[in-house]
């Protein structure tokens, strides 16, 4: 299963297997997709554990509570299954669904660089950390800058964020450095 030689840099992470679910083989995954399910649409996993980046590819899956559970092909077994627990789910970048314009995937924000122009002022509050959901919106946490504080900017276009430029590398907030 594991693939030597290949270049792993342009992969998405998309999920985390947590546990093993059953003594047939299935996992519980954490979905990081919206909606979850999204998730199953990937056949092509790699998962990132001990060994390094690994491919497998996924027979079955479905909801399951509150959460997924999967069957990884060839992993029959509970034991088998446990191997996977705690590794994250990444997917070739290239076979995500394209956007909409403006509809942005988190990976794209994640390291831009973040600068407010608040009442005239500009101020450079480094750098997107990661992304946050917080049930009513997502959230930019912020980090560096020359206060090196962390910031936590809602992600709404239109009111908060202002503009988001892929290939400058920046986005433009309306943000009180106070906050």
């Amino acid at each position: 299963m594991t693939e030597k030689g290949n270049n792993f840099t342009d992969l998405v992470t998309v999920g985390r297997i947590t546990t093993a679910y059953g003594v047939r083989g299935w996992v519980k995954v954490h979905s990081y997709t919206e909606p979850m399910d999204n998730i199953l649409q990937f056949p092509n996993w790699r998962l990132r554990g001990p060994k390094g980046w690994e491919t497998c590819q996924i027979d079955a899956g479905r909801h399951h509570g509150k959460g997924l559970v999967v069957h990884i092909k060839g992993i029959d077994s509970r034991d088998e299954a446990t191997q996977f627990c705690q590794c994250d789910i990444a997917v070739v970048r290239d076979l995500m669904p394209v956007l909409e314009p403006g509809e942005y995937y988190w990976h794209q924000l994640e390291g831009l660089r973040v600068v407010s122009h608040f009442q005239g002022e500009v101020y450079d509050f480094g750098n997107v950390a990661h992304m946050m959901q917080t049930g009513a919106n997502d959230v930019l946490v912020v980090r560096g800058g020359a206060d090196r504080r962390e910031r936590l900017i809602p992600y709404l276009p239109g009111q908060f964020v202002l503009e988001i430029d892929l290939q400058a590398g920046v986005i433009t907030v309306d943000w009180d450095p106070a906050f």
